[in-house]
């Protein structure tokens, strides 16, 4: 998944590398997933880079998740190699969260998610 601009400095230095090794050493090229998007594989989900997706028939490009959405923690613990299917499922509440910020950032209410002490 692409890195929103305003995200990329809490990246590595080093993390084109560090994706890599997770999606094509570790993971041989295969979705990682093993139901933690929700979606029932019944083991391992079979979506391979390069090929059409088992369940959708779209190209699969594989992406490197961070299971915590924290991109500082880059051990291998907190990464998985997922299919871009696997992966939006994962991060669907988080992004569902991160989406309410914007439209209340739009209308300028971006305060409705200040803690008290920021008040």
């Amino acid at each position: 998944m692409p890195i929103h601009p305003d995200n990329r400095a809490r990246y590595p230095k080093d993390w084109k590398a560090i994706s890599q090794r997770i999606r094509f050493d570790r993971a041989g090229g295969r979705c990682e997933c093993e139901g933690e998007c929700g979606i029932d594989h019944t083991g391992r989900c079979e979506a391979i880079h390069g090929q059409p997706n088992p369940m959708t028939g779209s190209n699969v490009i594989l992406t490197t998740a961070h299971l915590a959405h924290v991109p500082e923690s880059c051990g291998d613990d907190n990464l998985k190699a997922m299919c871009q299917r696997c992966h939006l499922r994962y991060d669907r509440h988080h992004h569902a969260i991160n989406a309410r910020k914007t439209r209340f950032r739009k209308v300028g209410q971006d305060d409705m998610f200040q803690s008290t002490e920021e008040r």
